[in-house]
């Protein structure tokens, strides 16, 4: 048998006609419902994540865990999801052009430019999470605008709002994108080494443990891929190492995003401004590492659960 890696590209595989048809359409679906899993998943520690490090005046005072009993009893158990209707609107394309760029980048790299080895997995993955970001940013903004408010003061009072409101008032199309500077420059480490850990340790698990950690491929019985267990571990480790790198940038971004909801919105204007105020104001840890324990646990799930389906989405829809 051989791993996945070693016949994806195989031209007896790429030459039948009937996993051409509709290609485009199923690699997009199969990263789109790997996002919208992955998402779903950690709704709550996600909507968490942005009160704290936005330092919400009625949780700024409380840590992780105290704000994760503390929503429920002020804006009821849905007040966990507050802003996730906006997030699938968003993360659907999201994870469905990252997962379909990644491959294309990837290839792109390896045949037209030269670049292969580990390296490309890293460039490639980089460029797949900005083409991602670039694409649906001000359906991020919205969700984060959302998911800061507190029942009982709604500036907001749904997505079509929130975009009629940003456009009018924060200078049209330009206030769906503060704080892209920082989420690309974030988002170049996140994906890159998110991509670049997954796919080493998957080519590693296949090459050193085929007896422990692989099975054959629905769709071709001399193929070996991961099983899920594995697939699940693969992603986590990834997701842990990638947040680890780009948190700080995440930290900003969410700051910048959040715009005038914020009272004190004139001092992160920019990327530079951002960080040295947060750090100022608040320290390392209390600032611009803020949430990074919850992060932690949220985003090992996340990439865990966002691989494992994408890689179960391309056995279901023959995408390998």
């Amino acid at each position: 048998m051989t791993s996945e890696a070693a016949v994806s590209t195989s031209p007896a595989i790429s030459s039948t006609p009937v996993k051409r048809d509709y290609y485009f359409l199923r690699s997009f679906v199969a990263g789109g419902v790997a996002g919208c899993c992955a998402k779903t998943t950690i709704a709550p520690l996600d909507r968490i994540k942005i009160l704290l490090q936005a330092q919400n005046p009625h949780y700024k005072h409380l840590g992780v865990w105290s704000t994760f009993k503390a929503v429920p009893k002020k804006e009821g158990f849905l007040g966990l999801y507050k802003g996730n209707g906006a997030m699938m609107v968003r993360i659907f394309p999201y994870g469905a052009i990252q997962f379909m760029s990644f491959d294309k980048y990837k290839k792109l790299l390896s045949k037209k430019i030269g670049i292969s080895g580990h390296i490309h997995r890293l460039v490639a993955g980089s460029m797949a999470g900005m083409t991602a970001v670039i694409c649906t940013y001000p359906l991020d903004v919205i969700r984060a605008r959302l998911a800061f408010q507190v029942t009982g003061e709604h500036r907001y009072t749904g997505i079509a709002n929130a975009f009629h409101t940003i456009y009018l008032k924060e200078g049209g199309i330009l206030g769906f994108y503060r704080g892209l500077t920082p989420t690309l420059i974030g988002m170049a480490p996140y994906a890159g080494f998110s991509f670049y850990t997954f796919g080493t340790l998957k080519s590693l698990g296949l090459k050193h443990f085929p007896e422990l950690l692989a099975r054959p491929s629905s769709n071709n019985p001399d193929v070996l891929i991961l099983k899920t267990h594995a697939n699940l571990l693969c992603g986590g480790v990834a997701g842990a190492i990638a947040q680890s790198i780009s948190y700080p940038l995440d930290v900003a971004r969410r700051r910048m995003q959040l715009g005038a909801v914020l009272p004190d919105s004139e001092k992160c204007v920019s990327l530079s401004k951002t960080l040295t105020y947060v750090y100022n104001e608040y320290g390392v840890k209390k600032g611009l590492y803020r949430g990074l324990s919850l992060n932690y646990i949220r985003c090992i799930p996340s990439q865990a659960v966002a691989f494992t389906t994408y890689e179960f989405m391309k056995q279901t829809l023959h995408l390998n």
